[in-house]
């Protein structure tokens, strides 16, 4: 029986998409340390990520826009983000099995597991893929957009986020649909 975990990555900053991993691990695989990412360092979650690519069945990892998360909002676009993550995968799977309380409409059998990102391998290491993609758009868009510091909160509403919201205004990357954006793109249209 194939098993796959299912799990998101940046629902909550204010900038940037929504990422989704899915993996499908062997019985016997050999990755220690597969853990939910956020209790994870970002060398580990690096580390994990290279092990998982290499042992996994299968891997994918798909996103939802920021345009798309204004456009139909985060939960859905995390939904969807997760069902094009499963779709991509190279071999289709027996069951889903998804980090939550929720699991997106998928044409296979599915289960949410509350706190599953700590408790099925499979589910972790989709945690992990899908957060070490959401970092690296962070890092890109800090290449391109250096004054907002994205390499370090990753997008998160920080000081430092929301203050250079407030010098700099939005960029197209950001969520217009997000109290903090509106509120940026609100006080530039005063001036």
């Amino acid at each position: 029986m194939l098993i796959c975990g299912v799990d998101e990555a940046g629902r909550g900053p204010l900038v940037g998409s929504v990422f989704a991993g899915a993996v499908i691990l062997p019985t016997e695989h050999t990755i220690k340390g597969l853990t939910d990412s956020k209790k994870l360092s970002e060398k580990q979650r690096d580390r994990l990520a290279i092990c998982i690519k290499e042992q996994a069945i299968a891997w994918a990892v798909a996103s939802a826009t920021a345009a798309e998360v204004d456009d139909i909002n985060i939960l859905q676009a995390t939904m969807l983000a997760m069902q094009r993550a499963v779709s991509a995968l190279s071999i289709t799977p027996s069951e889903v099995l998804v980090d939550g309380n929720r699991s997106p409409i998928f044409m296979l059998p599915s289960r949410a597991i509350i706190k599953g990102d700590a408790t099925e391998a499979c589910i972790s290491a989709a945690s992990i893929l899908a957060k070490v993609s959401r970092d690296a758009e962070a890092y890109a868009l800090d290449l391109l957009y250096p004054q907002y510091g994205f390499a370090q909160h990753k997008g998160y509403g920080t000081a430092k986020h929301l203050a250079a919201l407030a010098q700099f205004g939005p960029i197209s990357e950001h969520r217009s649909s997000f109290a903090p954006v509106r509120a940026a793109y609100a006080q530039r249209q005063l001036f």
